[in-house]
């Protein structure tokens, strides 16, 4: 039996990363937090069916990035890359973090089948979005309904924290790369690692 592993991976250990494991039935196996890169790497070396699963890790923002209004309307109209006024100083304009990168790349020297996807495109492929804030608890509790009613997945009738339920949408993604890898496509490479979504949302990830 295959096991689907979604890791909806924090920019931080300050911040809680979300674990998912679906099983071939859509049975959620485990839901979980972990928080420091040890304790995600803890879970997947005491995985016991590790090489019979398939991980699909989120893609990490880069919180070092600038992002206020009023540092974007202070830059000059000039490329970085162009403009000798704008140092380039510890890529402060990559969008992606690389933590975790080396461990996953380590599990793919393994065997182990290791993808990325960047969570709010995956969401919107399979129509999991929603018109709230991002990660209010009306979002949250919008994507677990969702997930319920449209996935027939076996969720607790109290909220989830949100970053299992993220995790949970990364391992519904690594199912249907195996099921039906027809309907997925490649977006980009990051570090080694294809970055997948859907082309059309799943009818239903079944057996």
């Amino acid at each position: 039996m295959n096991y689907y592993i979604g890791l909806s991976l924090a920019a931080s250990s300050g911040m809680d990363s979300g674990i998912a494991v679906l099983d071939e039935d859509n049975t959620l196996i485990l839901v979980d937090k972990l928080y420091t890169m040890n304790d995600v790497m803890f879970f997947f070396d005491n995985f016991p069916s590790l090489k019979y699963s398939k991980v699909c890790v989120s893609l990490v923002w880069d919180r070092t990035m600038l992002n206020g209004k009023w540092r974007i309307l202070g830059k000059p109209y000039q490329m970085v890359a162009t403009n000798p006024l704008i140092p380039n100083r510890e890529g402060w304009t990559q969008r992606y973090s690389t933590r975790g990168c080396e461990y996953f790349k380590s599990l793919s020297e393994k065997g182990v089948e290791v993808n990325r996807f960047e969570l709010y495109l995956t969401r919107q492929s399979m129509h999991l979005n929603s018109c709230y804030k991002e990660r209010s608890p009306a979002d949250c509790k919008f994507l677990q309904q969702t997930l319920k009613n449209e996935w027939q997945l076996d969720l607790p009738l109290n909220m989830m924290p949100m970053s299992q339920l993220e995790a949970i949408v990364g391992a519904l993604l690594a199912k249907e790369n195996t099921k039906n890898p027809d309907n997925i496509k490649i977006l980009s490479h990051f570090r080694n690692a294809d970055v997948i979504d859907v082309i059309d949302k799943p009818k239903l990830l079944a057996v």
